[in-house]
């Protein structure tokens, strides 16, 4: 069963977004990590670097794929998840906590409405299973 927290946002790419103040804590989805299997190495942006909405941001590798990593937002990184980098295998067992990758200050936070929902997201997946 694929764990789909309800607060958070999504995007067709797989990755989550969940608001913590004026910062959005972004990572892969429940989903994301189960298709890909043991994730054995990751790379993701430093502090200060720009990202922006749709394009990548960094990539997961695992014992499966290398898959690129893509920005739910526009904005300036603010931290980096460093557990992650030496123990990427923290996203698999949990990837809605322990396993976020980074946290963005949104160049407009409106774009956080762009994303879909719980529910949204939990058809989209659906569909993606058949």
């Amino acid at each position: 069963m694929v764990q789909i927290p309800d607060e958070l946002k999504y995007t067709g790419d797989h990755e989550w977004a969940m608001e913590e103040g004026d910062l959005l804590v972004i990572g892969i989805t429940d989903y994301a990590q189960d298709a890909l299997g043991e994730i054995v190495y990751i790379e993701l942006p430093s502090e200060g670097d720009e990202i922006t909405k749709g394009d990548p941001f960094g990539a997961v590798e695992s014992t499966k794929a290398v898959s690129d990593l893509y920005a739910p937002v526009s904005g300036d990184v603010v931290e980096v998840n460093e557990v992650l980098l030496d123990a990427p295998e923290t996203i698999n067992g949990d990837p809605y906590g322990e396993g976020w990758m980074i946290k963005v200050r949104p160049y407009d936070p409106k774009e956080l409405n762009d994303l879909m929902d719980f529910e949204e997201y939990a058809e989209y997946v659906e569909k993606e299973m058949e």
